[in-house]
């Protein structure tokens, strides 16, 4: 089953079950697809399961920023809200790993690449987000990569 339809069946089951915010936030997601598909003219076949990944993506991004723009004004209902709706977004993504499986990766990339100090950032997360692709946070490859460039 493609990852839009496993959505759209989580939307009804939350509609049946009376799950308002889960509901809420599928129903607002899934319109972010459909405004996708009709911007890049892929309304006929769909959107592609990595590209519904980079829309989970994105939608977990501006409700990060929002739920720490909130927190910032001391409104803790609304970030409150926000950090709801980013746990049920993030049903979706793939399994993450852990900052030890990075470590190892970032590892390898240096390596491979022969990175010498950190004047080689840019070479070695190119080469380490294109490896992990949607399974590690920007931030935490970064944090890594620049620990171990750092340490050289």
């Amino acid at each position: 089953m493609s990852l839009i339809l496993k959505i759209r069946e989580d939307l009804k089951a939350a509609m049946k079950a009376g799950e308002t915010q889960k509901r809420d936030v599928l129903r607002a997601f899934d319109a972010m697809v459909k405004n996708e598909e009709i911007a890049t003219g892929a309304r006929e076949e769909g959107l592609s399961d990595e590209a519904i990944v980079s829309l989970v993506k994105r939608a977990i991004k501006q409700r990060s920023d929002a739920h720490d723009q909130y927190a910032d004004a001391g409104r803790e209902d609304l970030a409150q809200q926000e950090q709801l709706e980013i746990e049920v977004l993030n049903v979706y993504m793939p399994a993450q790993l852990s900052e030890e499986e990075v470590k190892k990766v970032v590892e390898g990339v240096i390596e491979e690449v022969g990175a010498k100090g950190k004047a080689d950032m840019g070479r070695v997360m190119g080469a380490v987000m294109q490896k992990v692709g949607d399974q590690a946070d920007g931030g935490v490859v970064r944090t890594q990569v620049e620990g171990k460039l750092a340490s050289l």
